[in-house]
């Protein structure tokens, strides 16, 4: 068995603390120092899971791959230097709050050959990796991400929280490329920055005729994650938070011969749900990504279409 992956942790708020817990107790991995420009965040983050304070990229020396969960206006001052340093990266979502920005370090990756990941956490979700292999053909996706307000997150959610529906519509629909979008934006909290929108309601189309609607939203007074997948003869609903998955058929029975009417019933199907906690999953899944047990080619690959279209979807919300 090959040594645990020595780990820097790029950041030490609400993600980042999660992220420490998890690299710290990983079988592959160990929280080798947390780096964060304040020392009394960054210096109880790493005591808490025996791993030394820096307070900056400076201390990547003898550091196998780093976890960035600082927020994401910072993101690509902290991508780029550090696959300089030829590190692999997982990186929390977005990898950063522009497009352009985004691509220059996801190419950055690609010329340097290191492994880059984003933290699309739904992808391990395991009720959304069952509905996922589940869904044939599907024609209609629906998702809601709604939130209450979070002061110290800066972008909209259209970069917070919208990308993660996104990614999970275009996964749905097989990476087909957007055709058409309609999109209403609204910005209506005073403790938001000026541009940072509070609320997206979106339509896309995809080639072959796909339809999504997506809706994210932080002036909600309680969480809400659910996607919905329409296929002709059957839907999908999924409760991201407790991980639930339940698929409907709706049929009619015609009556007998010379007796008329018909009987309507819905079948239920309602599969166990099995897997560990997606945090723990994407770690794992970053390991294979730096050991070469996974592609990492395809992985940097399929980063960009999510940003692509919440680009799409913003830069339609301005005109």
């Amino acid at each position: 068995m090959s040594a645990p992956l020595a780990v820097a942790l790029v950041g030490s708020g609400s993600m980042g603390l999660n992220h420490a817990r998890v690299i710290a107790t990983g079988p592959s991995t160990t929280l080798a120092v947390v780096i964060d420009p304040s020392e009394q965040a960054g210096r109880a983050a790493a005591e808490r899971h025996g791993a030394r304070w820096a307070p900056s990229l400076d201390a990547l020396a003898g550091i196998d791959a780093a976890v960035v969960a600082a927020s994401t206006e910072h993101h690509y001052d902290l991508a780029l230097p550090i696959i300089a340093a030829g590190l692999p990266l997982l990186i929390e979502k977005p990898v950063c709050p522009s497009l352009a920005q985004t691509r220059e370090v996801v190419e950055a990756s690609r010329r340097a050959g290191t492994a880059l990941q984003c933290g699309l956490l739904e992808r391990f979700n395991p009720a959304v990796m069952t509905a996922l292999r589940m869904a044939q053909s599907p024609c209609y996706v629906r998702a809601e991400r709604h939130s209450p307000y979070a002061a110290r997150i800066k972008t909209g959610v259209g970069w917070d929280l919208l990308v993660h529906d996104v990614d999970l519509v275009v996964r749905a629909f097989g990476g087909r490329t957007l055709t058409c979008v309609g999109v209403e934006v609204g910005q209506f909290h005073p403790g938001s920055v000026p541009g940072a929108e509070d609320v997206v309601e979106a339509s896309l189309r995809f080639e072959g005729g796909g339809i999504a609607s997506v809706s994210a939203s932080r002036v909600g007074q309680r969480k809400v994650r659910s996607m919905v997948i329409q296929e002709l003869d059957r839907m999908i609903e999924v409760d991201l938070l407790r991980r639930g998955v339940t698929a409907y058929r709706h049929t009619t029975i015609e009556g007998e011969v010379g007796r008329g009417g018909y009987r309507q019933v819905t079948e239920m199907e309602v599969p166990e749900i099995l897997g560990v906690e997606p945090l723990v999953a994407q770690l794992a899944h970053f390991v294979d990504l730096v050991d070469g047990r996974a592609d990492v080619d395809a992985e940097r690959d399929s980063i960009l279409p999510a940003h692509e279209v919440v680009d799409a979807v913003l830069a339609a919300g301005r005109d």
